[in-house]
């Protein structure tokens, strides 16, 4: 299945957009989240792994907290933390909230502004990493100590789901254009450094008057593999870890049907859901 960018939605017309009246947070949403989506997949994840749905969830790296605001708004006893350290994107979603939420769902979320490493809370059963936020973490003592600090967030039966990328076109030095509703997603892959698997890339948006938001958002990440991450989530404590693998389409595109794998497929480019089985 190919693909360097989180989600690949397709692309709508009707809507005119410019780089000046443009959000950079709502056309990140728009281009790169799609919280319904990966709710399903939790809730089929937990379905496989424990038989059951899990109410209570922290989503770690937050952000704007699509999926979060999107957990207390699929069922009723769905509880939901989101951790970030950006003051300014956090009022961004606390605005979005108050908009998008009634005041009993708004009872059931929580935002804190904070490190992931030093914002304790009370346990809950899944903890989420998603668009690949963990990459920040470059030297394996790091991330295995996030990893630790993710086991010890967990209720005894909990489970830790993350996601990562990779295939070949990961590690080159390139650009990646998708058309959206009323602009253009860039995912912009600028430096690769073999050595010590350190990526720099950025996310750029162009419009269709000519103007472009360069740089909207940049990534400083190391590449972890698939192998270092089970690795170390067992090295962290849990008691398995196994990866999510896409099916694909007739036309060899991923078709957003996720199962268990052992072995997956050498393509240009791949995104995939691991989950760490306390």
């Amino acid at each position: 299945m190919a693909t360097t960018a989180k989600k690949r939605k397709k692309g709508k017309s009707g809507t005119w957009r410019t780089a000046k009246g443009s959000d950079i947070h709502e056309l990140y949403e728009l281009s790169v989240q799609d919280p319904v989506g990966e709710i399903d997949t939790i809730d089929q994840i937990w379905d496989d792994q424990r038989g059951r749905k899990a109410k209570s969830m922290r989503e770690d790296f937050c952000g704007t907290a699509a999926v979060a605001r999107e957990w207390v708004k699929k069922r009723p006893e769905n509880t939901a933390v989101g951790v970030d350290l950006s003051t300014e994107v956090l009022e961004w979603c606390r605005n979005r909230m108050s908009d998008q939420l009634d005041a009993e769902q708004l009872k059931r979320i929580r935002l804190i502004e904070g490190d992931v490493l030093e914002s304790p809370t009370d346990p809950v059963e899944t903890i989420l990493a998603f668009n690949f936020s963990y990459f920040l973490f470059k030297q394996r003592d790091a991330l295995l100590n996030y990893f630790k600090t993710v086991y010890e967030g967990l209720l005894d039966d909990g489970l830790f789901i993350l996601d990562a990328y990779g295939g070949s076109d990961s590690f080159l030095e390139m650009t990646e254009d998708r058309d959206l509703d009323g602009f253009t997603y860039v995912w912009d892959q600028d430096h690769y450094d073999p050595i010590t698997g350190n990526v720099i890339n950025h996310i750029h948006f162009k419009f269709p008057d000519g103007t472009k938001i360069k740089n909207a958002f940049t990534y400083e990440w190391r590449l972890w593999t698939l192998p270092e991450i089970q690795e170390l989530l067992v090295e962290a404590g849990f008691r398995r870890a196994v990866v999510y693998w896409e099916g694909t389409d007739e036309d060899d595109e991923g078709n957003g049907e996720w199962t268990e794998a052992k072995t997956g497929e050498a393509c240009e480019g791949w995104v995939s859901y691991l989950v760490g089985i306390k």
